[in-house]
Parts: C-alpha cells; sequence; structure tokens
C-alpha cells in the first residue's frame, strides 16, 4: 500500500510539473486552480477507482468525468497525458489556434464529456449522464468536480435536489474547497461545515477531507463507490496553488501564469520524476446498452371541422412517435397539463422525466442526456426558457439533438399577462449555433415539425401557441426544415405576407379582406424560421412590390429580421408589425389588436403601401 501512495505522489508531482509548464508556455491560463485539485484528480483517477477504457472515449459503461471548474482544463488535460494519451508536446500546445487543448475544455479534445467553463452547469449535466446510467442498467459513474466558488450558483441546487430526489447514487460530486475565488474569499456559506451542512439537508451523502492526503481521498472515494441510495459529495479541503510557496493561498494568482523565471522558481519545489511516470486505470464492467426496436407508428389524424392548439398537437405527436424513437425521454418543470406533456406521461411514465419548477438544471440535464445517446425533449412555456439561456448556449458546443418545445408564445396567451408571454425565444433560439427554429401554425403542421426535429443532429426549437385554431392543412402536406407554404398567390399579387404561427390566420383574414375589394396579396406561411426558405422568399420579391413580415413576437431578432438578414439587398421593401408595446391581460383577440398584429393592422399597413 506504501509503494501504491508514493506511486501516485509521483503521479501528482508529475501533474503539478505538466500544469505549471503548458500555462506558462501559453502565457495564459489557471494553474493555481489547478494545483489545488491535483490530489483529488489522482486518487480518482489512478487510484483504482475510476474505471474506463480510454482507447473508447465513447465506451457506454466507461466511468464519465465532468469538469464543471472549466478552467481547470489543464490539470484534465494533464491527467490523460499522464494516462497516455496526450504528448509532451500536445500538453505544450495548450491554448494555441490549432490546439485541441482549448482554454475551457470542449469537444475538440476526445475526452472532454461537456463543453464547460461557465460555472454552475455541470452537476446538472452529470445528472444527465447519471440518469441515463440508471435507466438503461449501466454500472458507470459519473463524477463532477466542482470549484466552492461555484457552489453560489442556484442551478447547482437545483441540481442536488433532483439527484437527492431520484436517489442518483451514482452521482459523486468532487468539491475543490480551497478558500479563493476569482477576486475574493469565498462566501462563509462555502465554508466546509456550513456547505456540508447544506447539502446534507438535499439529502445527499457528505464526506469532509482533506484534499491533499490521497489515503483520506481513496478511502472515501471508495464509500462513494458503494452508496446504494443517495448521491454523493466529497469536500476537500484544499489549498490554491498547492506546491508552490510563493502562490500557495494567496490572492491575486487567479487566471494567472507564471513567467519564466517564477516558473523556473516553482519547479525547484515540486518533486517531479525525471522520467515520466504513466498511471493505469481500472478497466469498466463489460457492459453493452440493451437493443431497442424502432416501430412503426400510426399518421397524424384530425377532421377538417375541429380546433386544436398547436401545444397540445405537438404534445400528441411525442406519445404517437414514442414507439419510432426508443431513445425518446421527455423533461418537464410541472408545467406537463399545460404543455400537455402530461399525456406522455400517463403513456410512457418510464420515459418522462419530472424535473420541478428548475428549468436551468433542465436544459443541462438535456445536455447530459444527449451526450450519451438520448433524445430529450423539454417543453415548457416559451418565456421560461429565457431563463436558462446561458445553459442553452453551453449545450450548443456539445453538438448532440436536443430538442425544446417552447408554448404559450406571444401575447395570444391572453389573460395570464406579460410575465407569462414569451417574446424573446425566436431572437433566443435565432442567435445559437446551427439552431433550427420551428414555427407550426395548425395541428398537422405542428405534428409534422415535430418528426422533423426527431431527425436533425443538432439542436432545435418548436414554437407552440396556446389558443385553439382552425385546421389549415391536410395529412399529407409536407413540412420540411428550411421549407415554407404558400397559401395565397395569383399572378397579380402586389403584396406579400409573411407570417407564422397565430398570424397566418391573422395574414389570411387580411388576404380574404383584400380580395374582396379587388385587391391580391401573396401569403407565406414561414413556418421554418431558421433556415428559411430562401428560394420562394426570393421568387416572392420578383414578383411582389413589398413584404409585410406580422408575427407575435418582439421586432428585435424576430420573424422581420431574420428575413432582413437573408436579404440584406432585398428588391423590395420590408415592413415589420411585431410586439412593439408593453402588452397587458386580456383576450388574445384584445391583445393581437392592441398589439398591431391583427388582421386590421396587416389590412391598414396593406393599403397604405398599395
Amino acid at each position: 500500500m506504501t509503494q501504491k501512495f508514493s506511486s501516485l505522489e509521483k503521479i501528482a508531482a508529475q501533474l503539478r510539473y505538466d500544469v505549471l509548464t503548458m500555462t506558462s508556455r501559453a502565457g495564459s491560463g489557471h494553474p493555481s486552480s489547478c494545483l489545488s485539485a491535483v490530489e483529488i484528480m489522482t486518487a480518482l483517477f489512478f487510484g483504482g477507482v475510476f474505471h474506463a477504457d480510454l482507447t473508447k472515449p465513447e465506451y457506454a459503461n466507461n466511468d464519465r468525468l465532468i469538469f464543471s471548474k472549466g478552467h481547470a482544463a489543464p490539470l484534465l488535460y494533464a491527467l490523460y497525458a499522464s494516462a497516455g494519451q496526450v504528448t509532451e508536446k500536445e500538453l505544450l500546445s495548450l491554448r494555441a489556434f490549432q490546439s485541441p487543448l482549448e482554454g475551457h475544455p470542449s469537444r475538440a479534445f476526445p475526452y472532454t464529456e461537456v463543453p464547460t467553463g461557465s460555472l454552475g452547469q455541470g452537476l446538472s449535466n452529470g445528472i444527465g449522464m447519471a440518469e441515463y446510467a440508471h435507466r438503461h442498467r449501466l454500472s458507470y459513474h459519473t463524477y463532477v468536480l466542482l470549484g466552492d466558488s461555484e457552489m453560489s450558483e442556484g442551478s447547482n441546487w437545483e441540481a442536488m435536489e433532483y439527484a437527492a430526489s431520484h436517489k442518483l447514487s451514482a452521482l459523486v460530486a468532487l468539491i475543490d474547497l480551497n478558500d479563493l475565488g476569482q477576486s475574493m474569499r469565498t462566501l462563509p456559506l462555502a465554508k466546509a461545515e456550513q456547505l456540508a451542512a447544506r447539502i446534507k439537508s438535499f439529502g445527499w451523502q457528505v464526506y469532509v477531507v482533506d484534499g491533499h492526503t490521497i489515503p483520506q481521498l481513496l478511502s472515501v472515494l471508495s464509500k462513494a463507490k458503494k452508496s446504494l441510495q443517495k448521491p454523493v459529495a466529497i469536500i476537500a479541503r484544499t489549498v490554491k496553488g498547492k506546491g508552490v510557496s510563493f502562490i500557495e493561498g494567496r490572492q491575486g494568482w487567479h487566471g494567472k501564469a507564471l513567467s519564466n523565471e517564477e516558473l523556473e522558481k516553482a519547479l525547484k519545489e515540486i518533486p517531479y520524476p525525471k522520467n515520466r511516470v504513466r498511471g493505469k486505470l481500472a478497466q469498466p464492467q463489460k457492459k453493452s446498452l440493451p437493443e431497442s426496436t424502432a416501430r412503426p407508428v400510426p399518421n397524424c389524424q384530425y377532421r377538417k371541422s375541429t380546433s386544436v392548439s398547436t401545444r397540445r398537437a405537438a404534445a400528441h405527436a411525442l406519445v404517437r412517435l414514442a414507439p419510432k424513437y426508443p431513445e425518446l425521454l421527455v423533461l418537464d418543470t410541472e408545467v406537463g397539463n399545460s404543455t400537455h406533456t402530461e399525456d406522455f406521461a400517463e403513456v410512457y411514465p418510464e420515459r418522462f422525466l419530472q424535473c420541478g419548477i428548475a428549468e436551468q438544471n433542465a436544459v443541462g440535464m438535456v445536455n447530459g442526456l444527449a451526450r450519451r445517446g438520448a433524445l430529450p425533449v423539454y417543453a415548457t412555456f416559451s418565456a421560461f426558457l429565457t431563463r436558462a439561456f446561458d445553459q442553452l448556449r453551453m449545450n450548443q458546443y456539445s453538438d448532440t439533438r436536443q430538442v425544446y418545445i417552447g408554448t404559450h408564445s406571444g401575447v395570444s396567451i391572453g389573460a395570464d399577462g406579460p410575465s407569462q408571454m414569451g417574446l424573446q425565444d425566436i431572437a433566443m433560439f435565432r442567435s445559437l449555433e446551427k439552431s433550427v427554429v420551428l414555427y407550426p401554425s395548425d395541428a398537422f403542421a405542428a405534428e409534422r415539425l415535430v418528426e422533423e426535429a426527431m431527425k436533425q443532429s443538432g439542436m432545435v426549437y418548436i414554437r407552440a401557441t396556446r389558443p385553439r385554431v382552425p385546421i389549415l392543412y391536410s395529412a399529407g402536406t409536407k413540412f420540411i426544415v428550411g421549407g415554407s407554404q404558400t397559401l395565397r398567390q395569383s399572378t397579380n399579387d402586389k403584396l406579400t405576407i409573411l407570417a407564422a404561427g397565430i398570424t397566418v390566420f391573422e395574414a389570411l383574414k387580411a388576404a380574404d379582406a383584400l380580395a374582396g375589394r379587388g385587391v391580391k396579396v401573396r401569403v407565406i406561411d414561414l413556418y421554418s424560421v431558421k433556415p428559411l426558405d430562401v428560394s420562394t422568399l426570393r421568387k416572392a420579391a420578383k414578383q411582389t412590390k413589398a413584404f409585410i413580415v406580422v408575427e407575435d413576437h418582439n421586432p428585435e431578432g424576430g420573424i422581420a429580421e431574420a428575413v432582413r438578414s437573408a436579404f440584406i439587398q432585398c428588391p423590395v421593401p420590408i415592413y415589420s408589425l411585431a410586439v412593439q408595446k408593453r402588452p397587458k391581460s386580456g383576450t388574445p383577440e384584445e391583445l393581437l389588436k392592441y398589439c398591431n398584429i391583427d388582421a386590421s393592422a396587416i389590412l391598414r399597413k396593406a393599403q397604405t403601401l398599395i
């Protein structure tokens, strides 16, 4: 045993050497934040605790490791160097433009589970992975390294509550308690005793240890591995900058690399081995994912004479498509009776995840689930998704398929008032890299666009509305990502009205009123907001004199801006009718009129242009 500890101490010293040399070579980084966690990671990785086949980073039963404190990325890379997966030359490429060793962990590095760096998200991602293991009866554990200042983030406590209530015992939080933040000492509630008490109150098993004593760390890591009912938190008391006397526990060294002179001085204090030592990882238990078979599903059916909300149709599509997509999971944050995903829960309770009113954790879980191979769909009010924008922003870098359904969009929700109205959601999702934004107008469109969302490889947002609307299309109508539907068209069209969702019906009313006065206008249902149907729009621009874009959304970042962006040198002027007043409670009809996005507003605008 003494020999084992000696070997681990040598690896720890080597990790310190690598962290210091690579950050100094880069001229930037967070070496002090890495040094405090060296023994924690050494014990976990090379003490027989962490089980992974590193020749197969995506192997289903590998233990997972997430650096929620993503600024400690150099330590992550150094770990894999000590495991023989990264060369010394590659280590010294840290933060270089062409290097996969970026300043914070990204998917460019093959052992990065999820991109991190914005604090407070790694634990939620880890919950998604732990939940996936639990559901597929895999034996892997998920380990998440967190910083003590990071524990001020509310999303961590959302995650704590979910993990305990769902008894995710294969989840281990490793908290590096070094008592120093970026610019100040950590808050009093981040001290070991107070933090332990808070985490215990959430239902976790908690251990407090000396984070620089490998035998203690191995002991609690072994206990954590045996937990059967509770997730485990290991609070490790550490010293920021450990191993280098002139930065140990000192303020002012966060995010600061050592100069060449300082590096030379520091390395004299570290007993690193002159010949590189390699550690070995325990191999995972041989397990494979249970086989699942996709089964055919029925077509969607709605009677032409009925009125159905797109939120209900989207939820119905999830139930209908579940047999075809065995990996489909639906997440809810206690609004399933409004989004109608409770229908899915009734039929497939084992595939429905109730997250409580905790949107940030839910979006973080989506990312973890998607990384392991699930097809997660999270449905909530579109307004409430905005509070998780940072999680969405980080999720885009994972390059996984994940679907979001935002219901109760726009002022058309009616009397609940502006606090419930999603008026920024299109702008939010449009801004995300490679995202797809879909906005169905009727039940058939909603069903078909959910089907299309399932086929995409990245992030998809489906915007749904609350009010019931008439059936507009037939079961055979085709909807594709990047498409549109032209609903009114003639060879004498004066204008083109572009609408989506609830405003399609207002556009049709206005077009019919204009037709009664002898004026023909084109109406296009622009259901694919991103990407746009540019070819159809280009044709309309050549054949009509102006575009009127009408949308139940704020003008900033909305559909009109999307059209303008696609046609920087558009041959026709583009006019926007959007929500430019602060809304209030009222009926949907009153609010559409008040905000000048109803049929009468479209009619007035068309008449002034004609």
